[in-house]
């Protein structure tokens, strides 16, 4: 089966969190069974990791990674969208704080100019690692972070970052990505990340005239809700689909220039979805 063996790691993820995994409260009062460290590799030669042991609306993946590729972090373009899945931690006028978008494409620091006085400077983390890839793909440097020591000690998100840091390394003219979160939910959340990164992947791979690698995910505190342990049993007693092929439109050489018209998605076939609470 054409990708099965991708989808099959993360139904082994879930099973060996259900068997190893020890109560542990949280932040949400929900309660999780947890783990701490835990590593998935998905060949994106294989096929796009889109899960198909249930239903996974892909435009709210694409739309969300746009969202944050704008450097947005306000939900009137996800609502816009049809994308509600920031509404829960945003404020009365939709915004969300120096959230992902933000540090990816703005981050912030202070220096001093020539007569000593503080300014502002801003990086833009996305643009400065495609340069880089385009001009030393060889860099053990080519990372973004989202995680902003002063911004979340100072209550500047509305949400702290759950997957903080991602490095790309290019080989052989592949492009793969290595993601580290800190935090992750199994169920509801983890098929999203998967699939936002191997989107996010595939975006840069084409603009800077690679092929795609690997989507390598090495996660913290993986957890599952306890009010979501019915939903995995179910979706892990379903056999993996083969996997559907992403299509980017061949036009688009700017990685601000990609729009939900740029990104197609072909020959996804799943089980039902399967309804789960999120924990706020």
């Amino acid at each position: 089966m054409k990708g099965g063996q991708n989808l099959k790691q993360y139904l082994d993820f879930a099973k060996y969190t259900l068997r190893n995994g020890i109560d542990k409260q949280d932040r949400t009062g929900t309660g999780t069974i947890s783990i701490f460290g835990y590593q998935m590799r998905y060949d994106l030669q294989k096929g796009f990791p889109l899960m198909t042991t249930k239903k996974i609306p892909f435009r709210l993946i694409a739309s969300e990674l746009l969202w944050f590729l704008r450097g947005d972090t306000n939900t009137k373009y996800l609502l816009e969208n049809n994308n509600d899945i920031w509404n829960e931690w945003a404020d009365e006028n939709g915004n969300l704080g120096r959230i992902y978008g933000q540090q990816w494409r703005s981050w912030q620091y202070y220096d001093e100019d020539s007569e000593g006085n503080l300014q502002c400077i801003e990086i833009d983390q996305i643009k400065e690692v495609i340069e880089e890839i385009k001009k030393n793909p060889d860099s053990r440097r080519l990372i973004v972070s989202a995680w902003n020591v002063g911004d979340y000690k100072t209550g500047k998100m509305n949400l702290p970052p759950c997957h903080v840091l991602f490095q790309f390394y290019v080989v052989n003219g592949k492009l793969s990505c290595h993601l580290y979160q800190r935090s992750c939910d199994i169920f509801l959340g983890c098929p999203f990340n998967i699939a936002s990164y191997s989107l996010l992947t595939h975006m840069i791979a084409h603009v800077c005239d690679l092929d795609v690698g690997e989507f390598i995910h090495s996660i913290g505190d993986a957890h599952i809700y306890k009010n979501h342990i019915r939903q995995i049993v179910k979706q892990i007693g379903r056999k993996p689909k083969p996997l559907p092929t992403l299509i980017l439109d061949a036009n688009i050489k700017d990685i601000n220039e990609f729009t939900l018209d740029h990104i197609q998605l072909a020959n996804y076939d799943s089980h039902p979805s399967i309804k789960g609470e999120v924990s706020v």
